[in-house]
Order: C-alpha cells, then structure tokens, then sequence
C-alpha cells in the first residue's frame, strides 16, 4: 500500500483550529488504530502547520481521508501539499 506525506498549512483562524481541535485528533486517532496514519504532529516553529503520514489503498482514497478531516472539513487547512513516499529504512519500511 502506498505510503503518502501530507504538509497542511493552516489559516490565521486560531480561534477556530482551537475549537476544532479534539474532533480533528479523534479522527485521526482512529485512522492510527486502523494503521491508516502512521504518524501526525505540528510544526513547533515557523508558518503554523502540521506533517502527517498516511498508508492507504491508492490516491483517491487518501483524498477522502483529508476530505473528511475536521479541521479540512472547517476550512483551516489552507493549503495541502500531498507526496507520495517511499520509505526504504526505518519502522515504516516495507520487509526486504
């Protein structure tokens, strides 16, 4: 299954991310139980943001999971930047 590297950036809203903030983490607490994320976190420096990585079946499908992402959902995801990842060393990689 391919493996993907999200970067969202977020808008000025604060207020809003706040709010939004224990759905969003929810949501992508039950996409890590179904091994879905593999790992999620914000930037602590710079343009606020945040890096996640995700396995699902194909391209189409990682689009859904953004789609339905609380805080893509609430418009403070301003802008995705979405990479597909091979990973050849670490706990992520693929069994040789």
């Amino acid at each position: 299954m391919p493996t993907y590297v999200v970067r969202y950036t977020y808008d000025e809203r604060t207020d809003v991310r706040d709010a939004v903030r224990p759905e969003h983490r929810a949501y992508l607490g039950d996409l890590a139980e179904q091994g879905v994320v593999l790992g999620s976190g914000p930037f602590t420096d710079g343009e606020p943001g945040a890096l996640l990585v995700f396995r699902t079946a194909d391209r189409e499908a990682l689009d859904a999971v953004i789609a339905a992402d609380p805080f893509t959902r609430e418009g403070v995801v301003r802008e995705t930047d979405v990479r597909a990842w091979d990973i050849v060393i670490g706990p992520w990689s693929a069994p040789a």
